[in-house]
């Protein structure tokens, strides 16, 4: 096993892998600040337009981290983890490329190349804990410590999750499969639940030793029974990256909402229309999983720019250009974004999802979740749901 590999981190999207780079940024600076306390947030931005652009340490000071890319087969995905990658290796990481997925005996390979590692490694970083490939490594964890890393908004719900000890599922999962799908997940339950046990602290891990547990996110949680909060302000992006040059004009960041069965794609239209014209939005930055179909169709509709990011938006916001105003519905960006542009002068605008564009196939959680995502993000304008009426 290499040296680096006594850190061990798994991802499977280019956002885990990011916030994989800074959670080892933060790890390497001893003076960061470590919140552990319920109801305790980590240091926020004072604003998107307060104060002056802070001066981070040099990038290129990391904890030595060694990262497994669990790529999807889906091919935005792949092409920005691939980007991702080279990043983390101009840092000093190192970074293998392990296929789990697009075969019966992928799963089964990458188990066996992995896991003698896993079992060696002292900390071990996941980007998913909802992921049932990395539910099924953690089995064979033996590490010290366990960090989870933001993997968006789902961090909120996994954290509520442990606090209550149930089962971790996906906000917008509601089921189906027939009796093949609960069949397969009656045989995997074992598994979920040893888990699941993996992420209660002081739990005994190997030679006896406690097991400490750590989420470090950007995300509003409150850590509990022993679990540490390490606050997640984007401080490598903000030594690597800009500050950007700012537009004139309003970009509108897209979600995959549609694509999940939550909205329906024609009230999503609507909003999206709503939206540029009540705020003359000029592009529409795509999320990795939106088909190609939906955007050419919101292209026609609406005459927006639509802009496939070949990375996380964190990073290409911070790049620039970018406008002075981003509109977001809820999502991840609307709690990452301030924190990646504080003190550039960049609005960060919430549109609420109005209840009637739900689907009937929304899961009753999705109503209550998406609202404490945009309840709960702070630095950020508010907006009401738009008029949205269905596409014609």
């Amino acid at each position: 096993m290499s040296t680096s590999a006594a850190t061990l981190a798994f991802v499977e999207s280019p956002v885990q892998l990011l916030n994989v780079l800074e959670w080892a940024y933060a790890r390497a600076d001893p003076g960061r600040r470590l919140d552990g306390l319920p109801g305790q947030r980590g240091r926020r931005p004072a604003g998107p337009g307060a104060g002056p652009e802070p001066v981070p340490r040099p990038a290129g000071t990391l904890r030595p981290v060694r990262i497994v890319v669990l790529p999807p087969t889906d091919p935005m995905s792949r092409g920005q983890l691939r980007r991702m990658a080279s990043l983390a290796r101009d840092e000093g990481c190192e970074v293998q490329w392990q296929e789990a997925r697009g075969s019966r005996l992928a799963p089964v390979k990458a188990l066996v190349a992995l896991a003698r590692d896993v079992r060696a490694a002292r900390t071990v970083v996941v980007g998913d804990p909802f992921s049932r490939y990395v539910q099924l490594l953690l089995t064979l964890v033996r590490a010290e410590e366990l960090v989870v890393v933001d993997d968006g908004t789902a961090t909120m719900e996994f954290v509520a999750q442990t606090a209550r000890g149930e089962r971790l599922v996906r906000w917008h999962r509601v089921g189906g499969g027939g009796l093949p799908g609960r069949v397969r997940a009656l045989a995997y339950a074992p598994v979920s639940a040893a888990a699941r046990r993996r992420f209660v602290p002081d739990g005994v891990a190997a030679e006896g030793t406690a097991r400490r547990v750590e989420v470090f996110t950007s995300m509003p949680v409150d850590p509990h029974g022993g679990m540490t909060l390490r606050a997640n302000d984007f401080a490598w992006t903000r030594a690597r990256f800009g500050p950007p040059r700012l537009t004139q004009g309003t970009d509108l960041v897209g979600t995959s909402l549609v694509e999940t069965g939550v909205v329906d794609p024609d009230r999503y239209q609507g909003a999206v229309r709503s939206l540029a014209l009540e705020h003359g939005a000029t592009r529409y930055f795509a999320h990795r999983r939106e088909s190609p179909e939906k955007l050419r169709a919101l292209s026609r509709a609406t005459g927006l720019e639509i802009v496939r990011p070949d990375l996380p938006l964190e990073l290409i916001a911070r790049r620039g250009p970018v406008g002075r105003t981003i509109l977001s519905f809820p999502s991840t960006v609307v709690h990452t974004l301030p924190y990646a542009l504080t003190g550039t002068g960049v609005t960060v605008a919430v549109c609420d999802v109005d209840p009637a564009w739900l689907t009937g196939s929304a899961s009753p959680r999705a109503k209550s979740f998406l609202a404490g995502v945009t309840d709960t993000a702070r630095d950020v304008h508010r907006l009401p749901a738009q008029a949205a009426p269905t596409a014609g």
